[in-house]
């Protein structure tokens, strides 16, 4: 991770981490890098979450792109996603997304992406944080006729429906589902998605006031979602988290299902109709195991990488491979978009279900997770570097990867988007990766102060 940019922008509670003076001077840092000094008016689009803080933002990268010249097409209260297909759609330079996705109201960030959409690779991201942190060029304002200016696209939200309508062959009439919004910024899109698509659907969380984003509702508190679609007899719920790139499902009978069961179902189908590239699926370390054996047992080829579904994205596009994600929900259909799109995931595996005329309850059975646990500490900064020298953390980690052995695994890392760092295990014995997590736990609380 940079100083700035951690796995997925930068990110931190706005006003006290995240000011309006550093969102401007990204904004001017951008530009600057993006254009690589051409002399060419540059064009950005921008969009943003449903946060209170996220106009104010906004407004001050606005302001910072428009005060080196380039001109912006403010988009307002879009998913993340949608500006990263909207980027080749209106031609931009770059396009940038002012969120901080499935967290909590008083955090907010800045992801940025590419001309054609992608997530900016680690290299631009740190030129952008030396002129920023360090003052290794002061970007040129513009004055006059040079100033940039604000457009305001009325068509956006539309645009983007559109494009994630093509992706499926035909409506989902007959199919009864609840959708979760996360009081986020789906609730501008997932109504007109999923009502043109004719299916059946009823809308939760969709009434965002700036500061119930994530608040106990999304991908992130699944419960309220499970219980509604049991009582009121559905078929399936999908919850979104507040950018709408993530997307976890319940099924049927209210059970969760995560990224990794919506990436075998998915990849399932997709290899029977021979689309599945190479026949390959890109996951994370923090993958389910019952996930691996099932790529075994089906003939598939399972590739592991850093986690952050721009690391899944890399591998993807290096080895030209068509589909990859993460348990978290993160899921990429590379035919389709350039990044983690919780909508588009939504209407893919609900239209194999419509397709196969089957329960969602059924599909599951596909894969067998095996028992995991995942304990989160909170910590600074500061304690997440030590983290990498320590040398007492070190042995508590390699005493129980061999406790393990062939029958688990532990997985110990500094979160990449939170104050956190996660301890993961997995194995067969769910009283004995228990026990290893915590014993792990208890070093990291004694050594870097975790809580």
């Amino acid at each position: 991770m940079g100083r700035l940019f951690g796995t997925d922008g930068v990110r931190g509670i706005a006003n006290k981490e995240l000011t309006c003076e550093l969102a401007l001077h990204i904004g001017r840092a951008t530009a600057s890098v993006l254009t690589d000094g051409s002399r060419r008016r540059p064009v950005f689009v921008v969009g943003t979450d449903t946060r209170a803080s996220s106009d104010m933002l906004a407004a001050a990268l606005m302001a910072g792109l428009c005060s080196v010249g380039a001109d912006v097409y403010a988009l307002g209260v879009i998913p993340t996603p949608a500006v990263a297909y909207l980027v080749g759609k209106y031609k931009a330079d770059a396009g940038i997304m002012i969120s901080a996705s499935h967290n909590p109201a008083e955090y907010n960030g800045i992801k940025i992406f590419s001309g054609d959409g992608y997530k900016l690779p680690d290299a631009l991201e740190e030129q952008i944080e030396a002129i920023v942190l360090d003052h290794v060029l002061i970007p040129a304002v513009a004055s006059g006729d040079g100033v940039g200016k604000i457009m305001y696209p009325s068509q956006a939200v539309k645009d983007y429906v559109d494009h994630l309508k093509s992706t499926v062959a035909f409506s989902l009439s007959g199919l009864k589902i609840a959708v979760d919004c996360a009081n986020g910024a789906a609730s501008e899109t997932a109504k007109k998605l999923f009502s043109e698509l004719h299916a059946d659907c009823h809308i939760l969380f969709d009434k965002p006031n700036g500061v119930n984003i994530n608040d106990n509702c999304g991908s992130t508190y699944m419960q309220p979602l499970q219980q509604y679609v049991v009582e009121n007899g559905l078929d399936a719920g999908v919850a979104f988290d507040g950018d709408a790139d993530r997307c976890l499902c319940v099924d049927n009978e209210g059970n969760l299902v995560d990224g990794d069961r919506i990436m075998a179902i998915c990849a399932s189908d997709l290899h029977s109709r021979g689309k599945l590239a190479k026949d390959t699926v890109v996951g994370t370390i923090l993958t389910n195991l019952g996930f691996i054996k099932f790529c075994k047992d089906t003939g598939l080829n399972f590739v592991a990488t850093k986690v952050g579904d721009r690391y899944v994205l890399e591998e993807m596009q290096l080895e030209e491979y068509s589909f990859g994600g993460e348990q978290s929900g993160h899921v990429i259909f590379k035919d389709f978009a350039t990044t983690g799109d919780g909508q588009l995931t939504a209407i893919q595996l609900l239209s194999i279900l419509k397709r196969r005329e089957s329960k969602l309850s059924d599909l599951t059975h596909i894969m067998t997770p095996y028992p995991q646990l995942m304990i989160n500490l909170k910590t600074t900064a500061e304690n997440k570097l030590k983290f990498y020298t320590d040398k007492r953390v070190k042995e508590a980690i390699e005493e129980s990867k061999k406790v393990l052995g062939d029958e688990g695994r532990v997985v110990v890392r500094p979160s990449g988007t939170e104050p956190l760092i996660r301890v993961m295990a997995e194995g067969s014995d769910l009283q004995m990766i228990e026990a290893e997590a915590n014993k792990i736990a208890e070093v990291l609380c004694k050594q870097l102060g975790c809580e």
